[in-house]
């Protein structure tokens, strides 16, 4: 009798799948070396970005990438990244997306709808899996913080290569306002500030975090992220600081991790 295919095996390739306020983007996941296999496909975001819309639109992106050659088994889980705190499957914040998102079971929605296991995970939490184990903060024992400055400031808490879920550093108030209210890369850009007075302002934050955690390493995400040149020369820290390596690929690329760890897909 054959043998099964090795779609089945430790550290086949997966599907990935980053559900973002503006696009919602999805590749397969290469596990073994934590690339993609092609090119991502990526969709708009629908708006309102509500439980069924989005579910809608992350079918038709898994549809495509089912269709291509080097799919996994149309059986197998998926990852799936969500923009707010997911605690066992149920959403309880949602800063970017409709409203309507609070208290919805997002594993159970997205199971049903693809018909085939599903796990979420928060965006910035599956950043900093990607990270850990590919990218900047692979190898590093202890504290690795990965903070993404985008739209606002995301966090991952990841201690001796494992994750420590939900940690939303984006929200500690400094100087009596909400963190990335300040720091964050949508805010430099309202407040037109110049890369050196918006470093003034990541000083600020990331001294901060450091005398609350000192960390081994920080690594820092999001789109800015690739002009880290601009900022990071400016700033004075103890723990060493890094740009992240994964660039846009993190959230799929560590929602793939996630359900392969959850799945006992991957070694």
């Amino acid at each position: 009798m054959a043998k099964k295919d090795d779609k089945s095996t430790k550290n086949a390739p997966l599907i990935g799948i980053d559900i973002g306020g503006t696009g919602i983007k999805g590749g397969i996941v290469d596990l073994k070396k934590g690339k993609l296999v092609g090119d991502r496909f990526r969709v708009p975001t629908p708006q309102p970005a509500t439980p069924e819309s989005v579910a809608e639109t992350v079918a038709a992106v898994v549809a495509e990438l089912d269709a291509r050659p080097d799919a996994p088994s149309p059986d197998s889980p998926i990852g799936v990244t969500f923009p707010g705190i997911i605690q066992h499957g149920v959403v309880h914040s949602a800063a970017n997306v409709d409203k309507s998102w609070l208290n919805t079971d997002i594993d159970t929605l997205l199971t049903k709808r693809l018909g085939r296991p599903v796990e979420v995970i928060n965006d910035a939490d599956a950043a900093g899996l990607a990270e850990a184990r590919y990218g900047a903060g692979a190898g590093v024992s202890g504290t690795v913080l990965v903070i993404t400055l985008g739209t606002g400031i995301g966090s991952a808490f990841i201690f001796n290569g494992k994750l420590v879920p939900n940690a939303e550093l984006g929200h500690l108030e400094i100087d009596g306002f909400d963190a990335e209210s300040k720091a964050s890369a949508v805010a430099r850009e309202r407040d037109g500030l110049s890369w050196t007075e918006y470093s003034v302002l990541l000083q600020r934050y990331f001294s901060h975090v450091e005398f609350l955690f000192s960390p081994e390493l920080f690594i820092v995400g999001g789109g800015i992220s690739k002009r880290a040149d601009e900022y990071l020369p400016h700033m004075k820290l103890r723990t060493k600081i890094v740009p992240a390596e994964l660039k846009n690929d993190a959230g799929i690329v560590g929602a793939a991790i996630e359900v392969a760890l959850t799945h006992k897909l991957a070694k």
